[in-house]
């Protein structure tokens, strides 16, 4: 019983965490407004991340590419990763590495927006997308942990974690996309509701 209590403790203390860090605060409304303006400009956001944080990039691009509180028109989002016969035929002929960014490069463009998430930060495939990405003038967004790790350079808005433990972590990330998803929404649809 009290292990429960101390994981449960454990991700309270990360989120009181972020409640604390203004920058961070600050990061995510800025997000709030970037991804706001890219759908209203009939730009659509990209999502990508691996294992957890690919269904952590599925489930927030559902949200916008379905709904999320209002019953509204969908918005143009999609998770990389879906495509599981483009995947495995790229990893297979080309590599891992460049899964997303193939994919970045066929269907990125311009004032569109890309989300990688990575709770370390360094996965290989996540940091060529937002390379790729960022040459071709799309805005890029991090999700990662405390440190941001390779890809805190290569974003444009970095929304990292205060914490090191990946589960934490990723708790954190549908937290925070949540209330991005959430308040994009309002801001596109807040007629509707």
């Amino acid at each position: 019983m009290q292990t429960i209590k101390d994981i449960i403790h454990s991700s309270i203390a990360v989120k009181k965490a972020i409640l604390e860090d203004e920058r961070l605060l600050t990061v995510v409304d800025e997000v709030v407004r970037v991804i706001t303006e890219a759908f209203r400009n009939g730009n659509k956001v990209l999502f990508c991340g691996n294992g957890g944080s690919a269904a952590d990039a599925q489930h927030l691009s559902a949200e916008f590419s379905g709904r999320f509180y209002t019953d509204r028109n969908p918005l143009p989002s999609e998770a990389l990763h879906c495509n599981t016969s483009y995947l495995t035929a790229v990893a297979n002929d080309y590599g891992y590495d460049i899964v997303y960014s193939r994919m970045v490069k066929g269907m990125g463009r311009k004032g569109d927006v890309l989300v990688g998430l990575s709770t370390s930060g360094n996965s290989v495939n996540i940091v060529n997308a937002l390379q790729q990405a960022n040459e071709m003038g799309m805005t890029t967004i991090a999700f990662t942990g405390s440190g941001g790790g390779k890809m805190k350079s290569l974003a444009a808005y970095l929304v990292n974690i205060p914490s090191d433990d990946t589960p934490r972590i990723q708790e954190s990330h549908i937290m925070i996309g949540h209330i991005i998803c959430q308040l994009v929404e309002e801001n596109l649809f807040a007629s509707n509701s």
